[in-house]
């Protein structure tokens, strides 16, 4: 079974997205305002300027029905409602409505204002839901239909009937049936798009931000540790002095040995925290291999072999370097490691390699390796949903949405890394035909000057005492 990309932060169990907020009613009116007093213009230009016969006292109703409605939700309902999906449905249709009215006794298609139904359907594409377009859409055509058949003629001074030729009256609707369909696509997908890029940074500003509280937890607890070693040690040398002066005072020296034994405790419990002080080297910046090790460790013990191999390139010295321990490269290296070691069959190698001017990392897994349709799209948020009953049994607490690779690729890209995603084998290649590391590959490569730890960083490690 080939691998999906998932996502590490989604919950045990799949669940609906929230909703979009809704529109804001004070848009709404906003817009409103705009179109009525665009409406009234067009009439007065249109009896005044023009000299065209039409019916103003119907056309003007229509317009006041739109004044009546602003008024209302202005004066009922408070300027900063939010509209949900059904209400969103209703004012929209309303406004289409209005709109289909008037372009009904001005003309039908004649009128060329009756682009604006295309209106109402961009909106709903762009801030609701799927269902609530395609109802929009599905009733500007049918009005747009309807107001091509049945409609009021526009008449000239002269009583001459305004038309146009019956080709050019085809086209007008089919232009606004196919921009129905064509905006109201376009902005959906456009705005989906947008919306689950902002989850994805969301969501990758959010596992940053823990990976930063956890590196600065680790600098509190060795400053702790580092702190307390001196108070504790007196503590210890003070005890094994009183017992030795208390030999002849049993009460007294059980006292004394109970408070020798706890600062036993306390010590093995700073060991426990880690070896360091506030100031020490392995808060800032750590060898390549312990860096990886680091990011591995939570997998490390899952069922699944995670092998480790650095070895300098062509022309590099052999020690390794000194890189820099940052939050985002730990947390992006932790994510691809997970995602390897989920689809892997037995094992994982977490390769290392150093030149003189960049550092590469590659992790490579011997799974089925990433489906060939995929490789091209891998690091764009939720670019598949996985249905339930599709769930992948490899991994059965995770949906597959492509989050979690999204949040390693943009982490790693903002430590400075270029990433790459392939298959180490031919994906349709007989199991005997397959190389051992024969799944995915990903590989991430850091100019060194980019990763590598600055040669002023300094400071004196501070190991715990010794009783």
């Amino acid at each position: 079974m080939q691998r999906t990309p998932n996502s590490i932060l989604s919950p045990a169990k799949s669940r609906p997205r929230p909703g979009s907020p809704g529109l804001r009613l004070r848009t709404l009116i906003l817009l409103r305002w705009m179109a009525i007093f665009g409406q009234i213009a067009a009439l007065t230009v249109a009896d005044r300027y023009f000299e065209l016969i039409l019916p103003l006292g119907p056309c003007y109703a229509v317009v006041g029905l739109s004044i009546i409605a602003n008024l209302v939700s202005i004066f009922i309902f408070p300027e900063n409602r939010r509209l949900n999906e059904l209400e969103s449905l209703l004012l929209l249709l309303f406004d289409m409505a209005q709109l289909a009215a008037l372009i009904f006794l001005t003309g039908g298609l004649t009128n060329p204002f009756a682009l604006l139904l295309i209106a109402p359907v961009t909106i709903s594409a762009s801030a609701l839901g799927l269902r609530t377009t395609v109802i929009l859409g599905t009733a500007a055509i049918l009005t747009t239909s309807a107001a091509a058949l049945v409609h009021v003629p526009i008449l000239y001074a002269d009583g001459h009937e305004l038309t146009v030729p019956p080709l050019f009256g085809f086209g007008f609707w089919l232009s606004i049936v196919v921009g129905v369909g064509f905006l109201g696509l376009y902005a959906h997908r456009i705005a989906a798009e947008m919306r689950a890029m902002a989850d994805a940074l969301l969501a990758t500003q959010m596992a940053l931000a823990r990976e930063q509280k956890l590196t600065d937890l680790g600098g509190v607890v060795a400053a702790a540790a580092h702190e307390l070693g001196t108070p504790l040690a007196t503590i210890k040398l003070v005890s094994k002095e009183l017992m030795a002066e208390l030999q002849d005072q049993p009460e007294l020296l059980e006292d004394v040995q109970l408070i020798g034994s706890q600062a036993d405790r306390c010590r093995d419990i700073l060991r426990g925290m880690g070896r360091a002080g506030k100031d020490d080297l392995q808060l800032h910046q750590t060898p390549l291999e312990q860096l990886l090790r680091e990011a591995a460790e939570p997998h490390a013990n899952r069922g699944k072999a995670v092998h480790f191999h650095l070895v300098p390139g062509a022309g590099a010295l052999a020690k390794q370097p000194t890189v820099l321990r940052l939050p985002e490269v730990i947390h992006g290296l932790r994510n691809l490691v997970q995602n390897a070691v989920d689809f892997a069959a037995s094992t994982v190698w977490v390769e290392g390699e150093w030149t003189e001017d960049s550092i590469t990392v590659r992790i490579i897994d011997n799974g089925a390796g990433f489906p060939p349709n995929l490789i091209g799209r891998i690091g764009d948020p939720f670019m598949r949903r996985r249905r339930h009953e599709q769930d992948d049994p490899q991994r059965p607490e995770y949906e597959g949405m492509g989050l979690g690779l999204f949040i390693a690729k943009t982490l790693l890209e903002r430590s400075g890394a270029e990433m790459t995603f392939a298959n180490a084998a031919d994906p349709f290649l007989s199991p005997e035909e397959r190389p051992e590391r024969c799944g995915a590959v990903v590989q991430a490569v850091w100019p060194l000057a980019q990763l590598e730890a600055p040669a002023g960083l300094t400071g004196a490690p501070n190991l715990p005492f010794q009783a």
